[in-house]
């Protein structure tokens, strides 16, 4: 019972790996975790506790609900790339990121921030009123930051396996701020307070366009997943819904937000991520041993 169990795990991490790391997953990860040098994060930072617990799926999907939130934003992307085009492979990409700047080799983690930089200059255009936008726009990028840090924060307090206490919180948005500034952010919030004021003034340039109401229709009811994966994902959606403001939910199109869907919809993220947190273990564990490797044949001091 117990080797069938393992080998169903083993089977699930796997095609859980595949889908949100890509085809060159395991050789991101080989790079990420065994390269030697500094790092910009220790291992027990508040950034690696959050971005190693399995309720960033939630905060992943909640972030993208709340960027879309920003016409600018919403607009680049449906002319750039689109919701439709690429989702996974953007998920993908945006994973990689995330680890390489988290736990990555100082190196590797300037390189993938310069790459971000160089797609950023080359997404440009006009909005439909006649306004041009530039992807590096500071404003428009501290907006995708604030987004992504609360999204991932609030995620974490509610369905992380440890939350954070204040300090910890703080300590997690000044963390993220050091990689936004790396992104062209000017003067990111460095305490939770400074990231709530930060989101509340964006709030008079925040609506559901049609744009952002039809990417988000998409993404929730087309995800490229077997139809025995589908409900899962569904779990995760609500409960990245249950995370957001309230006056955001009609705007995008969302669930309505009653009482009883919040409470339902909360309990299925805490089963969600308990199971990935199961089903992920396997991924952890590799990324330790190759951790333990690269320290153990690392020249004195290079690591």
């Amino acid at each position: 019972m117990v080797t069938g169990l393992s080998r169903l795990q083993e089977r699930l991490s796997e095609a859980l790996f595949q889908l949100v790391a890509g085809p060159d997953g395991k050789a991101a990860q080989d790079r990420i975790h065994g390269t030697p040098g500094p790092r910009w994060f220790s291992r027990d930072s508040a950034i690696a506790h959050v971005h190693s617990d399995t309720s960033v799926y939630i905060g992943g999907l909640r972030a993208l609900m709340m960027q879309s939130l920003h016409p600018v934003a919403m607009w680049a992307v449906a002319e750039h790339s689109g919701y439709r085009g690429d989702m996974w492979g953007r998920l993908a990409r945006t994973s990689t990121f995330l680890a390489a700047t988290t736990f990555g080799a100082a190196t590797d983690a300037e390189q993938a921030v310069a790459t971000v930089n160089r797609i950023h200059e080359h997404v440009r255009g006009t909005m439909p009123d006649g306004t041009a936008y530039v992807a590096s726009d500071p404003r428009l990028l501290a907006w995708i930051h604030l987004a992504e840090v609360d999204s991932f924060l609030s995620a974490h307090q509610l369905y992380g396996a440890a939350p954070l206490d204040p300090a910890g919180s703080d300590a997690y948005v000044a963390d993220s701020a050091v990689v936004a500034r790396k992104l062209g952010v000017i003067d990111p919030p460095t305490t939770l307070a400074g990231l709530q004021q930060a989101i509340a003034a964006y709030r008079p340039e925040l609506r559901g366009t049609p744009e952002a109401v039809d990417a988000l229709d998409y993404v929730r009811n087309h995800p490229p997943l077997s139809a025995a994966a589908r409900p899962g994902f569904l779990v995760l959606w609500e409960a990245a819904v249950a995370l957001m403001p309230e006056w955001t939910r009609s705007e995008l199109g969302l669930t309505p937000p009653s009482r009883r869907h919040t409470r339902l919809a909360t309990a299925g993220g805490h089963l969600g991520t308990r199971t990935l947190r199961w089903v992920s273990s396997p991924i952890a564990e590799r990324a330790r041993r190759i951790e333990e490797a690269a320290r153990e044949s690392a020249p004195s001091g290079s690591a």
